[in-house]
């Protein structure tokens, strides 16, 4: 079968049973012509060297070169320059000729200088990248993704599936799904963007994470973490209150501090006053009962294995943070220390309080320490403490957070562990597996 269009011609080499010559007459080769070869079919070896041989013995260019594989089926493009002392048609024939015994399907598409032209000059634009993360994906995630990358005026360039295989009988609500999508322009309106995907992050129950995508991506060197509903799945400080039999009022005044009408410093003195008088004892009962958060372990086995540096940067207790450390074989570790006297907490802490313009510092000077830009950084907190640090890193990450420091952050992640970090860092779980 052949069809013949004005802009382009398309076959169907497993209904192509006659000779070549008997075909319907192809475009005829202008002066440095450029055709854009489209091929799909099953995938197989050696479709890719079939064509890219053809273009050999022409003395053809390959001006573009893309290949897709989706449940074995492929699509192959390929823009080549045909020389100019070569004749479009007859390249085109030996293309259908050598894909023929394959089953291939064949577009072939002209291509003018001025598109060609329009197209190159459009590199070098800003490119983005909009993260979907979900223990599945449906049709109505990526519609409504793509509508609102659409409706800011962005262009989808790639979308690829970031999350690996998943039998049909395991996607439930403990699976992970990660979709990415590569986007060219220059959004309208930048916060009006960020407060779409967020909208629709609430909507959906999933979360989409917006980032600029540029060198520093997938070049990070250092992660810092909070710690307290971070790395771990609870508030220490509110632990050893239960324990000093005072939780309630310890949280009460943890409330005022997420509400602002209390400032950290403030609100930490107050809750560690408490405490005064707790066996210290009680300390390594709370941390037998700590737990790690889902994906932690996994995570920081990959950031390892890759070269990054970690640190701990805490406004709970250094205690709990250093144990923290040991298990999962953090770098840097800075926390409030807690002042113990006779085997008692005092209800005070010794040195700087950690909040959130401290952390803000450490992590500047841990950067410089190492040699790393602030854009080679990425931080990982929960509470409105976290903020400053979280503002000032090149990738932000509200981690299971307050409505208020996830409506502030630049990226968030709720529906997934930590290990979901790694996407936002544009890797792949085939990317990972082999270092676990």
């Amino acid at each position: 079968m052949c069809i013949l269009s004005y802009s382009s011609l398309s076959y169907n080499t497993r209904s192509t049973r006659k000779s070549l010559w008997q075909m319907p007459p192809v475009m005829e080769s202008a002066v440095r012509e450029i055709i854009l070869i489209n091929v799909s079919g099953e995938d197989k070896p050696g479709v890719t060297r079939a064509v890219s041989e053809v273009l050999e013995e022409h003395g053809s260019d390959i001006l573009d070169i893309g290949q897709a594989v989706i449940h074995d089926s492929l699509n192959l493009g390929i823009l080549a320059k045909i020389s100019e002392n070569q004749v479009a048609s007859q390249v085109q024939k030996e293309i259908l000729y050598s894909l023929h015994a394959m089953d291939m399907k064949v577009k072939f598409q002209p291509i003018s200088e001025e598109s060609y032209e329009l197209w190159v000059g459009q590199q070098g634009k800003p490119r983005h990248i909009v993260t979907l993360l979900a223990h599945r994906v449906s049709a109505q995630h990526i519609a409504r993704v793509t509508s609102v990358t659409v409706e800011h005026g962005l262009n989808i360039d790639k979308i690829t599936r970031l999350s690996g295989r998943v039998p049909l009988e395991r996607i439930d609500d403990d699976s992970k799904a990660c979709v990415e999508f590569s986007l060219r322009g220059v959004p309208e309106d930048l916060s009006s963007l960020r407060a779409s995907l967020l909208e629709l992050s609430v909507e959906m129950d999933v979360d989409v994470a917006y980032q600029e995508d540029n060198i520093y991506r997938r070049n990070r060197r250092l992660v810092v973490f909070d710690m307290d509903s971070t790395l771990i799945d609870a508030e220490v400080i509110d632990e050893l209150a239960k324990e000093a039999g005072v939780g309630e009022q310890v949280s009460a005044i943890g409330e005022l501090n997420i509400k602002s009408a209390l400032g950290f410093k403030e609100s930490f003195a107050k809750r560690m006053a408490l405490l005064k008088g707790l066996d210290e004892s009680v300390l390594e009962n709370v941390t037998k009962r700590l737990r790690l958060t889902d994906g932690a372990e996994e995570l920081m086995s990959t950031l390892k294995r890759l070269g990054y540096k970690t640190a701990i940067l805490s406004g709970g207790f250094d205690y709990f943070a250093e144990r923290v450390q040991d298990k999962l074989g953090i770098d840097y570790v800075y926390a409030n220390q807690l002042e113990i006297v006779d085997g008692k907490v005092t209800g005070k802490v010794t040195g700087e309080v950690v909040d959130g313009q401290r952390k803000a510092q450490l992590l500047r000077e841990i950067a410089a320490g190492e040699n790393i830009d602030l854009e080679q950084v990425i931080a990982v907190g929960d509470g409105a403490n976290d903020v400053p640090m979280l503002s000032i890193a090149g990738l932000g990450i509200a981690f299971r957070a307050k409505p208020l420091v996830k409506a502030t952050a630049k990226q968030s992640i709720s529906k997934l562990g930590l290990d979901g970090i790694l996407y936002l860092m544009g890797f792949s779980d085939r990317d990972t597996l082999h270092l676990q």
